[in-house]
């Protein structure tokens, strides 16, 4: 029901204009126009005062179904009168309706079955060739319209109930109202049941039941409408609430594993995502069925259903969630214009900004608005947890306390009930707020699961955990469970709950805070979470496959409270603007002695946090055969231990991010850095003297060579530059030998090799070298459908090119299909003998979702001459599209520059690419004036005029 009457609200215009002038129906035509001019007027008006949020989200969903009974009803009153006037001579007709859209108030169920019966005829037109009337029905609203709201673009669902099985004309009338509805535009679902058919069919589907506990009269004969309410009634009765509370909890489940399973997923659907207005309904549902609730104020008080099964407090919090959502819900249909119900990341900034978000500090609205949303979820999925097993126990009964199976659990506080732990009922959270905690390990270290009315009681004590900060119980036992066994999940419960942002405030910051991106799929505090579930994984062997080296160190870290405290932390400074490693690691050194973390483990989080990405950027930017690149990690790094913690904790915060982001290609980068630095770190000779280890690399590849004639040996030793042998291994260059024999002399060569370790397919291209020969392989690629991951470019001796490019498909994985394989050999070809027209094919290229175009990216461009020894660096940021590393070595030929390698990385929408270049002298390019054109040209080609212009 609404807080207030229509009458309130003159905006809502005139009643329905009659569609039975002097008792006698108006042609079908004129009844549609006249429906159809009053409904685009009602629809109109409801917009026009929601969009000048003179109505809020909740408020005008009950709105628009009150005005959209008046629709059916007319509908249904001109079908009536219509279908008798179908009748033979002599045959009754139906006295017209008074006013039937008279109804100017929200009326309660007995007073719209009051209303029904003076407003709307009964049908008792008798059919062609009898003499009996048929028997009346009455028409009813189900699902959400039945709960007296409606989205502008959702279903109507109506019931036509009858206490016997309808004759022609009932069928015909339910067949003519239809009709009259769908030709207005209107979705309808519909049934045409018996009461006794309802029954029948609600026994063994709770799709059926949950419809039905929504039913509310409309129209036709009250008295049918009062016998159905009965039965259902003795019928829910009779069935008992177990049942439906069972196959509710299954179907909500179910829908949580396919429309995302965490409230905190980027886009979320609003509708059936956790968090979403469906766990709201759900909630309502049970309160219905078990005590006939009709809004959750009724669950409030000590004459409530329970003894009052909610507080004032949280029954407030359930109308601000329900009103929120349904608020986003009306700008989500307004805006497309369709019943959407996922907010993507197109629709995320608009409706933002039609709420009023706009930028806050550091924040975009659209971020302010996602966090106000992500908060909201979570205090959905507190409030079901709180009230879900008091309905339980209220409508079920308590369930038997049974003392804990040992001492140590009986003087922690904790006993069982079905199994499950929850608090002993003499003891007091308030008076012991660290009891929460030794319920977590209790259940932890005894394999139990936590019972509904122990999360209760944790949701409505969590603000005591403030009161435990800095508490040496609190911390130890905080710490235990940080660092033991299924730590991700207890703290997912500490953060569900609103434990953790009380006990670590700095925490709070990042609760429900999103990076509007396409890279990250979680908010930050989900991300923690999972990448303390990675490291978890990790622990129990269970991706050795995926990450062996990860999986191997982590058994060796002896400083598993640091690494589980820095995972927890390393993202805790984000959303607070500069560099959230800088921040953060300053967070640390506040938090970690609170925490009672020592002074050693202290500076070992801080510098954790500090330089987490450490290996991450190094890995995917640098090239890592460069020896400047590995001595200026090992000089940071400086302890074998640090840099196993560093790697295990880069693994699980990469794993972390998304489900697409990790790949065999970017394990096996990580892996190859990681021995690198290891081997310095340990006094080994991994960076010795340049041409000592070009030495070895030409011994190591005429020893794979062994079997050939000594002339073919050293004819291939002498083609390649000190910068090629340091680049592959013994293997590869027994490959490209090979294939240099076996091209003979031919102008192009091109082989694949699929990797399936790593991930990646290797396409080598042996040509003549000319300028642009990068930039026109690049773009074949691009028309190939190949995403190139890294890429190594060397001129022979002899004056060709061996150009190794490594490319996946577009799920990430390797470029392996044959027809695919086949077809990048001929674009290749036809890209460098000029027959392919790269600019006008790459164009054709399938494009990013129109949903991901409102992501930006400024372009950016950063040249470095201090990383490597012997190449200028140049990192381009720009938004990702085909054809776009075609564009950008192009404007690096053009500035007369030869790419020596490049190192490709995609996140999300974002491209990083980096390049090691030098001029035609072979020198570093440190001429400001060189540069400045450089980084112009750069920036033009990653413009997204750039793309059309090609």
């Amino acid at each position: 029901m609404l807080d207030r009457p229509l009458d309130a609200h003159p905006f809502l215009g005139d009643p329905v204009p009659d569609l039975l002038p002097d008792g006698q129906p108006v042609g079908r035509e004129l009844a549609l126009s006249i429906l159809r001019r009053h409904l685009a007027r009602i629809q109109g008006r409801v917009q026009e005062e929601f969009e000048a949020h003179r109505l809020s989200g909740l408020d005008a969903a009950r709105w628009l179904a009150v005005l959209m009974d008046g629709v059916a009803r007319g509908a249904h009153a001109w079908t009536l009168a219509a279908v008798q006037e179908e009748a033979p001579d002599g045959q009754p007709m139906p006295h017209a309706p008074e006013r039937p859209f008279a109804d100017r108030s929200y009326p309660s169920p007995a007073e719209q079955a009051a209303s029904a019966a003076r407003e709307a005829p009964h049908l008792t037109m008798a059919p062609h060739g009898t003499g009996s009337a048929e028997r009346p029905f009455t028409l009813a609203a189900t699902g959400g319209y039945g709960r007296g709201v409606m989205a502008p673009c959702s279903d109507m669902d109506l019931l036509f109930l009858s206490d016997h099985p309808l004759g022609p004309r009932g069928r015909r009338a339910v067949e003519m109202m239809l009709y009259m509805l769908w030709d207005l535009g209107l979705k309808v679902g519909h049934a045409t049941r018996t009461i006794a058919e309802c029954m029948e069919d609600a026994r063994s589907d709770a799709t059926i039941q949950t419809a039905l506990i929504d039913a509310r009269m409309l129209a036709g004969d009250p008295a049918i409408f009062v016998r159905f309410q009965g039965a259902y009634a003795r019928a829910r009765k009779a069935w008992g609430f177990g049942q439906f509370l069972s196959a509710k909890r299954a179907e909500r489940s179910a829908r949580h594993k396919r429309y995302g399973d965490s409230p905190y997923l980027v886009e979320p659907h609003l509708k059936e995502g956790r968090g979403g207005l469906r766990d709201l309904q759900t909630m309502y549902w049970f309160a219905r069925w078990a005590f006939g609730a009709q809004r959750m104020p009724d669950l409030v008080g000590p004459d409530a259903p329970g003894g009052g099964l909610l507080t004032e407090r949280e029954a407030r919090q359930f109308r601000r969630a329900w009103d929120f959502l349904w608020t986003v819900r009306f700008h989500l249909h307004y805006v497309t214009g369709r019943a959407e119900e996922r907010l993507t990341f197109d629709l995320q900034p608009v409706v933002g900004a039609r709420m009023g978000y706009t930028r806050h500090g550091t924040q975009d609205g659209v971020e302010r608005f996602m966090k106000h949303l992500f908060l909201t979820a979570r205090d959905v999925v507190r409030l079901c947890r709180l009230l879900e097993p008091a309905i339980e126990r209220a409508a079920l009964g308590l369930p038997a306390v049974q003392p804990a199976p040992d001492a140590a659990m009986t003087a922690a506080g904790i006993a069982l009930a079905d199994g499950k732990a929850l608090f002993a009922p003499d003891r007091s959270i308030g008076d012991d707020p660290a009891i929460m905690l030794r319920l977590l390990v209790a259940v932890r270290d005894r394999g139990l699961a936590l019972h509904p009315l122990a999360q209760r009681a944790l949701i409505r004590h969590a603000p005591d955990a403030q009161r435990l900060r800095g508490d040496p119980e609190a911390n130890r036992l905080f710490l235990d469970l940080l660092t033991g066994k299924d730590a991700s999940r207890s703290m997912r419960v500490l953060n569900s709950i609103g434990f953790l942002q009380r006990f670590i405030p700095d925490w709070a910051r990042i609760v429900g805070l999103m990076q509007f991106d396409t890279y990250h799929v979680y908010t930050v505090e989900e991300h923690t979470i999972h990448a303390i579930a990675v490291l978890d994984a990790l622990e129990r062997g269970e991706l050795g496959e995926a990450a062996p080296v990860a999986s191997e160190l982590i058994g060796q870290i002896q400083s598993k409270r640091a690494l589980r405290v820095a995972m927890l932390l390393h993202d805790i400074a984000k959303g607070r603007g500069g560099d959230h490693s800088e921040l953060g690691a300053g967070i640390a050194q506040e938090v970690c002695p609170r925490l009672g973390l020592t002074p050693e483990e202290t500076e070992t989080v801080s510098w954790l946090v500090l330089h987490h990405l450490l290996i991450s950027q190094t890995a995917f930017k640098r090239d890592i055969d460069d020896p400047k690149t590995i001595m200026d990690i090992a000089e940071i790094v400086q302890s074998p231990e640090r840099l196993r913690l560093l790697l295990v904790l880069t693994v699980a915060d990469m794993r972390a991010v998304g489900p697409k982001v990790w790949n065999g290609w970017k394990a096996t980068l990580l892996r190859e850095l990681y021995w690198r630095v290891a081997e310095v770190l340990a006094g080994g000779l991994s960076v010795p003297e340049r041409d000592v280890r070009v030495a070895r690399s030409r011994q190591a590849a005429a020893s794979m060579l062994a079997d050939r004639p000594p002339e073919e040996v050293e004819q291939f030793l002498s083609l390649g530059y000190p910068g090629y042998w340091l680049s592959f291994d013994p293997a590869t260059h027994a490959r490209h030998a090979a294939m240099i024999r076996e091209a003979k002399g031919a102008p192009l060569t091109v082989r694949t090799r699929v990797q399936d370790a790593r991930g990646v397919t290797e396409v080598t291209v042996w040509c003549s070298d000319h300028p642009g020969l990068f930039s026109r392989i690049a773009g074949a690629l691009a028309v190939a459908g190949a995403s190139i991951v890294d890429a190594r470019i060397h001129t022979m001796t002899n004056g060709m090119a061996l150009d190794t490019f490594w490319v996946q498909d577009a799920a990430g994985g390797a470029f392996d299909a044959p027809h695919k394989l086949a077809r990048l050999a001929v674009l290749i070809e036809q890209a460098l003998s000029g027959r392919l027209r790269l600019a006008d094919e790459i164009l054709k290229v399938k494009r990013e979702p129109a949903r991901l175009r409102a992501v930006t990216v400024p372009p950016r461009v950063v040249v470095d001459n201090h990383a490597s020894a012997a190449h200028t660096v140049i990192e381009v940021n720009g938004r990702d599209r085909p054809g776009l590393l075609h564009d950008v070595t192009d404007a690096i030929t053009e500035q007369g520059l030869q790419i020596a390698s490049a190192h490709i990385t995609t996140y999300g929408v974002r491209a990083v690419d980096v390049f090691y270049v030098k001029d035609v002298f072979g020198l570093k390019v440190e001429n400001e004036r060189k540069l400045a054109q450089l980084r112009g040209a750069l920036l033009e080609a990653l413009s997204p005029k750039a793309a059309v212009a090609a």
